[in-house]
């Protein structure tokens, strides 16, 4: 189901050709673009608190945000791949205003309804919501994206990809930007590539979390061959290190990156890093 959304505006100059994602940790990143701020996946559980997963199952920080909820700018739109502890934590849900708009699945969207919160937009695999602040346009795509493969998926919340298409005014893409969330490389991503082309960025979850012995999110091996799929101009990993729960550090990443012979695809950030990038004024 495609949707729109009409952002209010604000009165201060906008850079019109920069974009930049500032890195928070784990999932959560703000992506900034012509006078847009989307925040991704948020959590801002200090060092030594725990998320909760479900059924009990709990996993520690390791790494301390960037910055607190307190320090955020005013957010447009929040960007939720899952309904998991360590992506929209009890911080977000009690201190985020319930008036700002949120994309995510429609398991996460049933469930923040009953939270109260007024403006979530359920997007299933594919579907579609144009955003427009002035004249900034962006259209958001849910991807396909799977946490486990077999019985194990029955147990985990169902959680979605984006694919952020930065476009002009007449809604030409410029900019193609995928956040894979929280996905295992199976061949259902395969998809993505076949209906988007020309993917710039590539924003990829991986870590190898693992629980019983199942994999939930990518090790550096099934990253290394979704860049394969993907084909994008860069990539930038994230979701790594944060917690307990992930058993493949980043080193495994860029040792893997360096044998494939791939380094000058990959773009690393840390906590508190800002990528800036350019959305040129043609079509992707």
């Amino acid at each position: 189901m495609p949707y729109t959304l009409n952002l209010p505006l604000e009165p201060f100059p906008i850079d019109m050709e920069t974009a930049s994602i500032y890195y928070v940790g784990n999932a959560t990143m703000l992506i900034l673009y012509r006078g847009i701020t989307i925040l991704t996946d948020p959590n801002f559980l200090n060092r030594g608190q725990r998320a909760h997963l479900g059924y009990g199952f709990t996993t520690r920080r390791k790494l301390q945000p960037s910055i607190t909820f307190d320090q955020l700018p005013r957010i447009d739109l929040v960007l939720l791949s899952h309904m998991h502890g360590d992506h929209f934590d009890h911080i977000t849900q009690e201190r985020l205003s319930k008036f700002v708009p949120i994309v995510t699945t429609p398991h996460a969207a049933a469930i923040l309804k009953r939270k109260k919160f007024q403006k979530v937009f359920a997007l299933e695999t594919w579907d579609t919501i144009q955003v427009r602040k002035g004249d900034a346009h962006l259209r958001i795509a849910a991807m396909p994206a799977l946490h486990a493969e077999g019985v194990f998926s029955s147990l985990l919340p169902p959680v979605m990809g984006s694919l952020i298409d930065f476009e002009d005014e007449a809604q030409n893409p410029l900019y193609r930007m995928y956040i894979s969330g929280d996905t295992v490389l199976y061949d259902g991503l395969r998809e993505i590539p076949e209906r988007y082309s020309n993917i710039n960025m590539a924003v990829l979850h991986l870590g190898h979390t693992r629980i019983f012995g199942k994999t939930l999110t990518m090790d550096e091996d099934q990253g290394l061959e979704l860049m394969r799929w993907l084909h994008p101009q860069v990539v930038v990993p994230i979701h790594f290190g944060d917690y307990t729960m992930f058993k493949s550090p980043l080193d495994n990443f860029k040792q893997a990156v360096r044998a494939a012979g791939m380094e000058r695809k990959v773009h690393y950030v840390r906590h508190g890093d800002l990528f800036t990038f350019y959305v040129e004024r043609e079509r992707v």
